[in-house]
This record gives C-alpha cells, sequence and structure tokens, in this order.
C-alpha cells in the first residue's frame, strides 16, 4: 500500500485488535508493521494473530513485517502475607531468598544472581521505580536495603537493578521456547528485550539461524554504555523508553534517544521509538499535545518508525491511534523545516562502492526532476543504505525475496515490490519503470534514478546507477540492446 509518508509505524496487537477486521482497518489506516509481544498470550493466539496477518498481506498484496517481542528475564518479588504493605521513607526492608510470605520487613526476591552482582551503594527499584531501595549490606542470599523512596509494594512486583550488570541469561526457558514458536511461524524480526551486552544478541542470532533479524531493545543503563558493540551485533534498534526512564533519571531520556537514533542512521540500521507515545488514547478519541509534540520530535529526530504499544493492544481506539500517528507524520514530513533538519544531520562515512553509488542517486534525484529512487536488493542492504540518504523522493525497493520485502517494511521511506529473477540490467530498468507508473509514483514522461549490482541475484554487488524514463518505448530507444 503506497503510504504518503516516510517514517514507519509499528502497531502492537493484544485483546482489543486480534481479530481481522480490526487488524486490516490498522493496516489500511496506516499500521506497516505488527507486533505480537510474547509476554501476553498463548502460542495459540500469536498463531492466529500471525495467519491473519499474512492473509491480509495476500488479499492486499502489500508485504507487512511481523514483529515478534520476546518477554525477556523478569525480576519480581514474592508474594506477601497480607496482599501488600506500605514501605515508609527510612525505614529497613531486607529482600532475600527465603520463599516465606514478605511482611513489612522482608520479602522473598527469587533471583540469587541479582545477589550475586549487588554492592553497599546500589539501587534496587520496585513496581516501575515507584519504590527505591538502596543497599546497605548484602551477601550471596540477602540485601539489607533502606527505603529512600516508600509507598505500597504488592505481590510479585517488578524489580529494576540500574547499577548493575546482571549475570543472567539472555534468554529465559520461555523466551527460547518462544523464538524457536515465532520462527517455525515465520516472523520477520525478532525483539530481544532487556539486552545488557552484545554477546545477548548473538546467543538469539545462532538460535534464529537466519530466520529473523534482530532487533535489540534498548532499556537498561548497561545497553546505552554498550550501545556500540550491541548496534554492530543487531539488524536494528528499539528505543524502549518505559525502562529506560524507570532506571534511569528521566531528563536523561530525551537526549540518549535522540543520540542512538543517529547512530542508528550512521549506520543504515531501522530504528523504532516506542513506549508512551499515544498513551491517553488508550482511554481517549484525542491524545495530549504533549503526545503529539513527542510523535513529532521522533519524526524530526528521523527515527524509521514509531511504535504504538496499549494503545492499539488493549486501548479503546486502536484505530484512531494509528490514524493519529498517520496523520502527524504526514504534518511533519510537510513541513520544510523536517527536510532542513534531516540533511543537516545527514553525516555519513562511505567506504564502499555501494555507498557511492546510493549517495549519487540521492545527489541526482535531488538536482533534477527524478520521481523515485528504485533499487534492486536481495539482502535488502542497497535499499538500507538508500534510506540512510533520507533522499526527497521516494525509495522502491524491487525485490524477488518476500522476506526481504517484509523486513524492509519496518525501514524508512521504503516501498517494496516484488520481482522476478532478473538476468539483464535493462530487464531491470523495465521493471522499475514499470513499478515506478504502477505504484502511483510517476508517469510514463517521467524519469526514475535505478540502481542495481550485476551480476543479478548476488548479494552486496551493488555497482551501477541508471537514469531512465518511465516509457518503455523510450528505454528501447535510448538502449536498443
Amino acid at each position: 500500500m503506497k503510504r504518503h509518508r516516510n517514517v514507519k509505524i509499528v502497531a502492537t496487537l493484544g485483546p482489543a485488535s486480534s481479530d481481522y477486521d480490526t487488524i486490516r482497518a490498522l493496516h489500511e489506516a496506516g499500521a506497516d508493521v505488527f507486533r505480537l509481544n510474547m509476554s501476553h498470550g498463548v502460542h495459540e493466539e500469536i498463531a492466529e494473530k500471525h495467519r491473519i496477518i499474512r492473509q491480509i498481506e495476500e488479499e492486499l498484496n502489500s508485504p507487512i513485517a511481523i514483529l515478534a517481542d520476546l518477554q525477556g528475564p523478569k525480576l519480581r518479588v514474592g508474594s506477601f502475607a497480607n496482599g501488600e504493605e506500605e514501605l515508609i521513607e527510612g525505614a529497613a526492608f531486607r529482600l532475600d531468598l527465603d520463599e516465606a510470605e514478605g511482611d513489612a520487613n522482608r520479602v522473598c526476591l527469587p533471583h540469587p544472581e541479582i545477589f550475586a552482582a549487588l554492592e553497599p551503594g546500589a539501587s534496587l527499584l520496585v513496581n516501575d521505580g515507584k519504590i527505591r531501595l538502596k543497599v546497605i549490606e548484602c551477601g550471596k542470599d540477602f540485601a539489607q536495603t533502606e527505603v529512600v523512596i516508600g509507598g505500597t509494594i504488592s505481590n510479585r512486583k517488578g524489580v529494576n537493578v540500574p547499577d548493575v550488570v546482571l549475570p543472567l541469561a539472555a534468554l529465559s526457558e520461555k523466551d527460547r521456547a518462544d523464538l524457536e514458536f515465532v520462527c517455525g511461524l515465520g516472523i520477520d524480526w525478532l525483539a530481544l528485550s532487556f539486552v545488557q551486552r552484545a554477546e545477548d544478541v548473538t546467543e538469539a542470532r545462532e538460535l534464529a539461524a537466519g530466520r529473523a533479524a534482530i532487533l535489540s531493545k534498548i532499556e537498561k543503563p548497561s545497553a546505552v554504555t554498550q550501545f556500540d558493540a550491541i548496534l554492530e551485533a543487531s539488524d536494528g534498534i528499539m528505543v524502549a523508553r518505559g525502562d529506560l526512564g524507570v532506571e534511569l533519571p528521566v531528563q536523561n531520556v530525551p537526549p540518549i534517544q535522540k543520540r542512538l537514533v543517529r547512530k542508528c542512521r550512521a549506520a543504515a540500521k531501522p530504528v523504532i521509538v516506542a513506549t508512551q507515545m499515544l498513551e491517553s488514547m488508550i482511554e481517549s478519541p484525542m491524545p495530549t499535545r504533549a503526545e503529539v509534540s513527542d510523535v513529532a520530535t521522533a519524526i524530526y529526530e528521523g527515527a524509521d518508525a514509531i511504535m504504538l504499544s496499549a494503545e492499539s493492544a488493549a486501548g479503546d481506539y486502536p484505530v484512531e491511534a494509528v490514524t493519529t500517528m498517520d496523520n502527524v507524520a504526514r504534518e511533519v514530513e510537510d513541513d520544510p523545516t523536517y527536510q532542513e533538519v534531516i540533511e543537516a544531520s545527514r553525516r555519513v562515512s562511505r567506504t564502499s562502492v555501494a555507498d557511492g553509488i546510493v549517495a549519487a542517486a540521492r545527489e541526482i534525484a535531488e538536482t533534477t526532476d527524478i520521481k523515485a529512487i528504485c533499487c534492486f536488493t536481495q539482502s535488502g542492504t542497497t535499499a538500507l543504505l538508500t534510506a540512510r540518504e533520507r533522499p526527497r523522493v521516494p525509495i522502491i525497493a524491487m525485490t524477488n525475496l518476500l522476506g526481504t520485502a517484509r523486513r524492509l517494511a519496518l525501514t524508512w521511506g521504503v516501498h517494496c515490490v516484488m520481482t522476478g529473477q532478473l538476468e539483464r540490467f535493462k530487464q531491470a530498468v523495465l521493471n522499475a519503470a514499470r513499478a515506478a507508473r504502477e505504484e502511483g509514483y510517476a508517469e510514463p514522461l517521467d524519469q526514475i534514478v535505478v540502481t542495481a549490482g550485476v551480476p543479478f541475484n548476488v548479494p552486496g554487488t551493488t555497482n551501477i546507477l541508471r537514469v531512465a524514463p518511465c516509457q518503455e518505448s523510450l528505454i528501447y530507444a535510448t538502449d536498443p540492446g
């Protein structure tokens, strides 16, 4: 489906968006990628959503990316005899491995790996950071803490440990089972939660075995510190601002977001900005002005995609939330300031022939009357490099691999068109001109830029560029061979 914007929209599916009619309405309203949250729902429900998405994809002849988001290791306290307790600022509170029900003085924390990594002075955050504990003394099976910020603590509340890198397995047993299940279904992107180091990504990549691209969620301070190595090991990034804002001072998150988005763009890897983008639309048909500004900021920064979570998964207005994001994106991208900001942030180190080809394609497109850049790609790399340039004209990615087309649905400005196997460059030019016309990007007398690699069907060989007319008789006239 032709979009009138470059940034992509990711919509999370859930109880409010699990049937055919709603999922189709979400896609038609603007959702390019559907997120399946593996923290919720059994495998049968996940499989049914996957089936519906693929049915809609076939009916509309529109490649759709499916992103499966693994739960990751969840750290939680145990249960309380009274269900909950009130922790008072300045009071002592103990965490230990004793499975007995907790009270106002202590509770079980069934994670010995946390105690192994803690040091005096470290912070423990409970219930999304609403309660803050400071470690006074600790051992292999306990942590004696002081309540810095009090509040109500109740059964099974989550725990964050922002100050240390935890010796946790990157993937729990549930994650491993979920990974194998969704890769067997045929998802396109696999999102890893609570990534701490590049080795976490490497482990998931080995298990995925090429069946899905790997997207790392940045939601821990250690991931920010190790970001360059994590980015190199990943195929894409999600700036997951929820947990990041719990484990870091909230004022640190906006500059981190901006910095990570720029690094992803320089590396030609897609980046999603996520969490609470239109939170009020869970219950309201209209967003707040601050939320609209937040969405706009991510678009101005050059993010590849913006994401809806509970808004589309459990909210009362899932389709309206997608429509709002689409409207905001179109308005921002029509703003002349947007192009100025995007071009001012174009800082790319070009070291390969492919880099030079895509840079030349953008330069030609922006200095002459070119309607689109058509790039032929096997692995998707040429389309990613073209998108990194953020050209002013549409990018049409031509590929004979459906998996590549689906994965590129997450990438800024890329419109994917399926094509057959090609043997000659003139055949590629003819296919590109036909696609530009049929997809509504150009008229017969318009011109396009075509990039490809010769020999064909070999990843990483982008080495040729041609300015071509969109009328077939003119193509034959200029290239009779």
